[in-house]
């Protein structure tokens, strides 16, 4: 008797105990990254207040340092991480994990994004959270005595849909997320593993935070005005357009970045690297301070009528979002997507000045993140869940369908554009896989020489 329950025990320890323990520790860390990426935040931002023109000190040092540690230490931590993600799940994973989910790895995706935030760069913690996340639960297939693929893939895809969950505290689109962007597919196999996952992270976040919206919530009332409709399409047709605009400059580098500054990068990546943040401190003066950072800020006080941008906003923030990412550090694109669409909703405002700016910039938010992702239905449950705001299901729904559509015209999903660039073992030293984001030479050659010449390092989402 004895033995028969030590071995069922044993049993359910290794069908649910291993992610179980996996699901708090991503919770936990889920939410220590949050508050190590806040402090630095404010610690930028203090220091820019007292002395305005820091920064242009500041962040072209800190740039010139985090690609120097992500090149030489951290290979495979560059930009948001969800493309190494996706790249791990739809590979082998045993074989890709051990490439892109490492504990090295997962350490740098943290200190050198800290750094980065610290430095005062446009970008986020969420998507660096799903690979931190990912790559927790990757390592703790060593504790299963025979661990296999399957084994392997749904650890990868627990981990990281719990660590979405987790940063932004919303279970629904962690689930939706994994379905979408990262199998594109539903296994119901997997499924009671990932909501449970999902769910331990959740409460494990919460039980630390408390209960919250990311946002907060929006009152939007129950009377549409007559023009929603056509609200919707235009402002899907505008993020659309913008968020395409972003995609196509990340992935085709080599066809607007001149060749001077190609050079520069291939050769002295860390001087080009600097020379990104001289750019993204530049920007940050001209607007006032507002670009640095992820502009979750920024974005919460245009929704609550406490902040008043310039129409420039979104465009700036825009400009200094490419500049983050062009060197190849790690950091995400999320949350500074929603502050970009913030921006494009009060731009908007000054067409549809009879509409609730409110409700405008939830329907921006949503359109220009499902444009950069061109994952609208996880875009749409994100901004529903962060702003609670049910009362829009429909409207957020359609926008993010529309924008996604536009965006696809101007260049394909950006995720899994990126996960090929990882999708094989880096053709010089095998623990070095290629970084993420534009094939800046290779654009830049006819398409034979470019097929055949050796990969270059370039920037990173």
């Amino acid at each position: 008797m004895a033995y028969a329950f030590t071995r069922r025990a044993r049993r359910l320890w290794r069908q649910y105990g291993v992610f179980w323990l996996g699901a708090i520790a991503v919770g936990l860390i889920a939410v220590l990254y949050a508050r190590l990426i806040d402090w630095g935040y404010n610690t930028f931002r203090e220091l820019q207040q007292q002395h305005v023109w820091l920064p242009l000190i500041l962040t072209p040092a800190v740039a010139a340092a985090s690609v120097w540690l992500t090149r030489k230490f951290f290979r495979g931590a560059e930009g948001s991480g969800i493309p190494q993600v996706i790249a791990t799940l739809h590979g082998a994973p045993s074989e890709s994990g051990s490439r892109l989910l490492t504990l090295r790895i997962l350490f740098g995706k943290i200190a050198v994004s800290f750094l980065g935030i610290l430095g005062g760069f446009t970008m986020g913690r969420e998507g660096p959270t799903v690979q931190v996340g990912a790559a927790l639960m990757f390592n703790l297939r060593r504790l299963y005595p025979r661990s296999n693929a399957v084994i392997a893939r749904q650890l990868v895809l627990a981990g990281a849909a719990a660590g979405l969950s987790a940063a932004f505290n919303t279970p629904l689109a962690g689930i939706v997320f994994a379905i979408e962007e990262l199998t594109r597919s539903f296994e119901a196999r997997a499924s009671g593993v990932l909501i449970t996952a999902i769910i331990i992270a959740g409460v494990v976040a919460l039980g630390i935070n408390g209960n919250y919206t990311y946002f907060g919530t929006i009152q939007v009332g129950t009377h549409f005005p007559n023009v929603m409709a056509l609200a919707v399409v235009v402002t899907g047709i505008v993020t659309g357009i913008a968020g395409g605009v972003f995609c196509w400059l990340l992935l085709n580098t080599g066809r607007w970045i001149p060749a001077p500054l190609r050079a520069l990068h291939s050769g002295r990546p860390v001087v080009f690297g600097a020379l990104c943040g001289l750019v993204i401190a530049v920007i940050g003066l001209v607007s006032g301070g507002t670009t640095f950072g992820s502009g979750y800020a920024e974005a919460r006080g245009l929704l609550y009528g406490t902040e008043h941008l310039s129409v420039a906003y979104p465009f700036l923030k825009m400009a200094s979002m490419v500049g983050s990412y062009l060197p190849g550090i790690p950091g995400g694109i999320f949350a500074p997507s929603l502050s970009i669409g913030a921006g494009f909703g009060n731009v908007l405002h000054m067409v549809f000045s009879n509409m609730q700016l409110p409700m405008l910039i939830a329907l921006a938010m949503v359109g220009y993140m499902a444009a950069v992702t061109q994952a609208p239905i996880t875009s749409f449950v994100i901004v529903m869940e962060m702003i609670n705001g049910h009362a829009l299901v429909i409207s957020l729904m359609a926008t993010a369908l529309v924008a996604s559509r536009v965006s696809r015209l101007f260049a394909p999903p950006l995720y899994e554009a990126l996960s090929e660039r990882y999708a094989a073992p880096h053709p010089h030293p095998p623990s070095e896989p290629a970084p993420e984001v534009p094939e800046a030479l290779e654009d830049a050659a006819p398409h034979d020489e470019a097929r055949d010449a050796p990969r270059t390092d370039t920037a990173s989402q």
